[in-house]
């Protein structure tokens, strides 16, 4: 049996990437945006994740998306 080597090139680096998940958070831009935008974590039961999460899918549109719409509509444009 003959053995075939082949060569793996070096590991792909790429020096404009942030360091830590939190600078990549605070350096993203979204076409369009203004202003700056903040993180807000919520506790949900389980079953209501999964039937927002249903009908989120069903519908091709995004949870955080979902419920961006559903605080503008409460709270509105302040």
């Amino acid at each position: 049996m003959s053995s075939k080597k082949i060569s793996i090139g070096a590991k792909p680096t790429s020096n404009n990437t942030p360091g830590t998940a939190d600078e990549w958070v605070k350096s993203r831009t979204v076409s369009g945006e203004v202003e700056r935008m903040k993180r807000l974590t919520i506790d949900v039961p389980e079953s209501l994740h999964r039937a927002i999460k249903a009908k989120c899918a069903m519908r091709g549109t995004k949870i955080a998306d979902e419920v961006r719409e559903l605080l503008l509509q409460k709270y509105g444009n302040l």
